[in-house]
């Protein structure tokens, strides 16, 4: 029983925390080293490489680790449409929304409605209830990530077009988010992110050489762009965020992206120094409760605390 226990606790501790922890700060960084690859390729060239260095690291693991195959030949169809849902819709989105003029605080603004758009749909779609709590939560979590992004003055609207591709990504994520939670299986994170990123690199790659000449300015920046964004955006990041809402409600994951601009700022202030006026804090404060109260909740009369699962 004592083993049984400890067991639970750290898979508790390991969902509720270690895992949104390392989500919320490698996709926090992304935005910053996406915007340093594209001053050296087009949105959809650097996504094809991308993919390409995610399958060639994935290929050798796949045949080391030989991961259990799906049985069903849907289960390859769902994880298809979600692969084209985030590997080529949405980060093509966000992608091309940069080359157009979109701040990092005007793409996180409009991005902070996804978990709102998730809680609208979710009832009908997944069939998951949002109550009142909850809603409270994410409109906290609305609130102080606004706050945050106004308080950093890092909104300025420069393209309508750059800002109409940003809600694409947004509706690309969301749909995503609701149909994985419908639809998707418990997958190995190699198999899953190998037919993800084959799908990506299918649906960029001609649309890089056709469209964008495929033309790559290499430099010793781009090669540290491709290194985030495979190893922390693609292979870390994509991975947990599956994970985490198969594991549990579609709402309560997607309220950690609220704590996307919040620690963007504070990584920006540790590492070089940015600073956060002080309405940008009471933002991350604002925004830090409202996620705490969709995520977690106190069990059996104890100091844990747990996500809250389906």
């Amino acid at each position: 029983m004592f083993f049984d226990n400890a067991k639970n606790f750290r898979e508790q501790l390991l969902w509720s925390f270690i895992a949104p922890l390392i989500f919320v700060i490698l996709w926090s960084s992304g935005f910053t080293f996406a915007k340093m690859g594209l001053a050296h390729a087009k949105p959809f060239t650097l996504l094809s490489i991308r993919y390409a260095l995610v399958i060639a690291v994935l290929v050798p693991l796949y045949f080391i680790l030989s991961p259990q195959l799906p049985s069903k030949r849907i289960d390859w169809v769902h994880q298809a449409i979600v692969g084209i849902l985030i590997q080529a819709m949405f980060f093509g989105s966000v992608y091309t929304a940069v080359t157009h003029g979109v701040s990092a605080g005007g793409m996180g603004l409009i991005f902070s409605l996804q978990p709102i758009l998730v809680a609208l749909l979710s009832p009908k779609l997944t069939g998951e209830m949002i109550g009142i709590k909850i809603w409270v939560g994410l409109i906290l979590g609305l609130i102080g990530t606004a706050l945050v992004i106004f308080g950093r003055s890092s909104v300025e609207v420069v393209s309508a077009f750059g800002y109409s591709i940003a809600i694409c990504a947004t509706c690309s994520m969301t749909a995503a988010t609701l149909y994985e939670k419908r639809f998707g299986v418990a997958w190995h994170p190699v198999l899953s992110n190998l037919v993800q990123c084959s799908v990506g690199f299918l649906i960029t790659l001609p649309i890089g050489y056709l469209y964008e000449g495929f033309n790559v300015e290499w430099s010793n920046e781009l090669f540290i762009a491709l290194f985030y964004l495979v190893a922390c955006n693609s292979l870390i990041s994509i991975s947990l965020l599956l994970a985490m809402i198969r594991r549990g409600k579609a709402s309560k994951v997607s309220a950690l992206f609220f704590l996307v601009p919040p620690t963007s700022a504070v990584v920006a202030w540790s590492l070089i120094g940015e600073k956060i006026p002080p309405l940008a804090w009471v933002g991350m404060t604002i925004a830090t409760i409202g996620v705490a109260i969709v995520v977690v909740k106190k069990i059996d009369g104890n100091n844990h605390l747990q996500k809250i699962k389906p």
